[in-house]
């Protein structure tokens, strides 16, 4: 069973490229969920994920209460530099949700309460730097969950 990547209302085409290119490689499942700051046939979109589309299961969400209903909570986990918990310091198994917040604003924060103990962070050493990149962020949990396969 693959993992799953979740991105939450993403907003710049070149990271949805690159995920889905990462998806593609690692055959993780992709879940968009709208409203996208994109159209699906962006040709940004499309130059970075270059020829791989075929290869990336992608589903779509009409709302992020959409997905929420349809999941198990157990499989969800959500990442959030304000969460207290490392990504590194969960288990995660085959099928579970990577839940990412858009570019600008990352997770809501009442997903944030109503999941806390649900929420991970990729550690950040030096306070100055406010987040990563989206594509490097879903890059560097997806392999950790992986990598504990």
């Amino acid at each position: 069973m693959p993992f799953n990547v979740v991105l939450v209302e993403p907003e710049i085409p070149p990271n949805t490229g690159s995920i889905a290119r990462l998806c593609g490689a690692t055959e993780t499942t992709l879940h968009l969920v709208h409203p996208l700051g994109f159209k699906i046939d962006d040709k940004h979109l499309k130059r970075a994920g270059l020829d791989y589309w075929k290869q990336v299961k992608i589903v779509t969400w009409p709302s992020f209460d959409d997905f929420l209903a349809a999941q198990d909570e157990g499989k969800l986990y959500f990442l959030s530099k304000k969460a207290s918990r490392l990504y590194t310091d969960v288990h995660f198994q085959p099928g579970d949700f990577l839940v990412f917040g858009k570019e600008t604003k990352g997770l809501p924060e009442e997903i944030i309460t109503l999941y806390t103990d649900r929420c991970c962070a990729i550690p950040m050493r030096n306070p100055a730097v406010r987040s990563l990149n989206l594509a490097q962020a879903v890059a560097v949990v997806l392999y950790e969950a992986i990598r504990q396969q």
